[in-house]
């Protein structure tokens, strides 16, 4: 069974998709952009400040479902330039420690909105990490 995630404290949904999806163990979220939840608007600065953003709609998200940046297992970072790479890689590891999550990064020529990144994750409730 799958329970749909909602929240107004992240983004609502540019299109027809969810916030995230829920099953008895796994969580899948939806790609973040940067937009501020409040206003719908695109958090304007560098990779950095809209990565910041884009982990606090992650966080946002991942908190209705009772779990936390530790419970997620796989990243997919889109990104439009990887010359953004190592501000994407602070911002991001501020808020992941070890053992990190399982992480791909992905160029692509344009994200929604004009964003600069966008994030995706894969979580677990309640599982040890061996």
């Amino acid at each position: 069974m799958k329970k749909e995630i909602n929240t107004h404290k992240a983004p609502k949904a540019v299109g027809p998709y969810s916030q995230g999806i829920a099953t008895e163990s796994t969580v899948y979220l939806s790609g973040q952009i940067p937009l501020d939840p409040e206003t719908g608007r695109l958090v304007e600065g560098d990779a950095k400040k809209q990565t910041e953003q884009v982990m606090k709609n992650i966080g946002a998200v991942l908190n209705e479902e009772g779990l936390t940046y530790d419970d997620i297992l796989k990243a997919v970072i889109y990104l439009t330039d990887l010359k953004d790479f190592d501000a994407v890689n602070e911002a991001y590891s501020s808020l992941l420690g070890k053992p990190y999550p399982a992480r791909s990064c992905i160029e692509v020529s344009a994200l929604p909105k004009g964003a600069s990144v966008e994030i995706e994750v894969i979580a677990i409730r309640n599982e040890e990490v061996v």
